[in-house]
């Protein structure tokens, strides 16, 4: 009989089995063999829980029956029947198997705890661990929600450039795209011929979408984009990857207060959807992963957030009789450990310290009339610090030209994004949310390796 597959987590959401048979096809967890049954636990990703297969070896061809083991691929075909055994709803007694794929007994992936690290190194298979199951059905779910916030929102989704010609932030740590052979490449002056690039000019993978948001913003007032972000620092910290994934929502016609309000909005949103909609896969990295993480998130998603200014924080830090490792002073950026006390200890929940030095701060935040700090916004969040960056952007085009100017930038190569001072300008506002860093956040993961398909770090480009 030819039936098309059931997910696994549609069997269990049944109340009841249904009449006839059903067709389950997954990969083998575990074997248990006797005489009289046979006991196969498959699991087809769609939810944490596996199914339990029933066959009586006396049905089948000892053949039909010798490749099933650990890792296999199967299609079973037989009743769904109440299960005897406890922490189980259903089972599969078993009518017809096919063996899809089999496994040897190299499969990496044998019934015992693997470290974290060395499911790096097999990030082909890792998928079909319990953790990393859990890791990547929340990915998915929060993109989802990603896309459903704002939608519900009216905002544009725009696909910004991943390859780029300007860097957003300045820092210069950006990879370099280029066709031009690297052991002669044509030069003019002594200097590489980047007009003989592929492009025509240097380029590079991009850091930000930002700039390019602020661009449709002045066109459709409210956007975001979320796409891959790039970024050549050579960090090998648990918080840090070459490849990562953001969000970075631009607002017309907003000042700095509208974007911590969308901020808040966000960050409640992306945290009551986990709790409503990805209960199996919390209660696993509750019960694993990390301890209270449900009773963090609940908190998070009905906190108070409160605002305070650098200048109010630092004066905070300064009086509170901890010897932090790094020393605190007005003109110094706050480093996570500073970001946690601010948070955990001195107001017991989700923080936005606001009005930062502008010399610590990047070129296109709009200056506040002190002269010494721009409408710059980081919310911190117990356990983690900093999970948001976000500013006022400078739509002043004197004053951003000024700027550019006393940081030694080269106005030409953002001939497009001083244009939209020159026609039309108007006040808006944006933020960046690192997926991953959030991911972390939701899931107690404690490696942002961990929290990405396919990690890039300096030194590892696998798969």
């Amino acid at each position: 009989m030819n039936l098309e597959r059931t997910a696994i987590r549609e069997l269990f959401l049944l109340s009841a089995p249904p009449a006839g048979e059903s067709c389950v096809k997954g990969w083998v967890r575990t074997v248990r063999r006797s005489k009289e049954v046979m006991f196969v636990e498959l699991n087809d990703g769609s939810c944490f829980a596996s199914l339990q297969l029933v066959l009586d070896p006396g049905r089948f061809d000892g053949s039909q029956l010798d490749g099933i083991s650990t890792g296999a691929c199967l299609s079973a075909v037989g009743p769904l029947v109440a299960s005897p055994a406890a922490g189980q709803t259903w089972e599969l007694s078993v009518e017809s198997i096919e063996l899809l794929g089999g496994a040897d007994a190299t499969y990496p992936l044998q019934k015992k705890r693997h470290s974290f690290e060395y499911l790096r190194s097999i990030a082909h298979l890792r998928p079909r661990s319990n953790t990393f199951g859990a890791v990547f059905r929340m990915r998915s779910a929060l993109s989802f929600a990603v896309h459903s916030f704002f939608h519900e929102r009216g905002f544009v989704y725009v696909q910004t450039p991943i390859v780029t010609a300007s860097d957003c932030e300045g820092a210069g740590e950006i990879f370099r795209v280029t066709t031009l052979d690297p052991a002669t490449p044509p030069k003019s002056d002594g200097k590489v011929d980047f007009s003989r690039d592929f492009f025509g000019q240097q380029t590079g993978l991009t850091v930000s979408g930002q700039l390019e948001g602020e661009l449709f913003a002045t066109a459709f007032s409210d956007i975001y984009t979320f796409g891959p972000t790039f970024r050549a620092e050579n960090s090998n910290t648990s918080r840090h990857a070459s490849e990562f994934w953001m969000i970075e929502p631009e607002m017309a016609f907003t000042d700095l207060a509208g974007d911590c309000r969308l901020a808040e909005d966000f960050l409640r949103y992306l945290t009551g959807y986990a709790l409503e909609h990805c209960a199996d896969d919390l209660a696993f990295f509750n019960q694993r992963i990390e301890k209270g993480l449900i009773d963090k998130l609940d908190a998070l998603a009905n906190a108070t957030f409160e605002t305070m200014s650098y200048t109010e924080a630092v004066s905070r830090l300064e009086k509170s009789g901890r010897d932090f490792e790094f020393p605190v002073s007005w003109g110094s950026d706050l480093q996570s450990e500073h970001e946690r006390y601010l948070t955990e200890e001195l107001v017991g929940g989700p923080l936005f310290v606001v009005d930062y030095p502008r010399d610590i701060k990047a070129f296109y935040m709009r200056q506040n009339d002190d002269g010494r700090t721009v409408a710059a916004m980081d919310l911190l969040v117990p356990r983690v610090g900093e999970i948001i960056g976000g500013s006022q952007r400078e739509e002043r085009l004197d004053r951003l030209d000024a700027r550019m100017a006393e940081l030694g930038m080269d106005p030409d190569p953002l001939w497009w994004y001083r244009d939209i001072r020159r026609w039309g300008s108007c006040p808006h506002a944006g933020f960046g949310l690192g997926f991953e860093r959030f991911l972390m956040y939701v899931t107690g993961m404690e490696n942002i390796r961990d929290v990405i398909p396919f990690p890039r770090t300096p030194g590892h480009a696998e798969f």
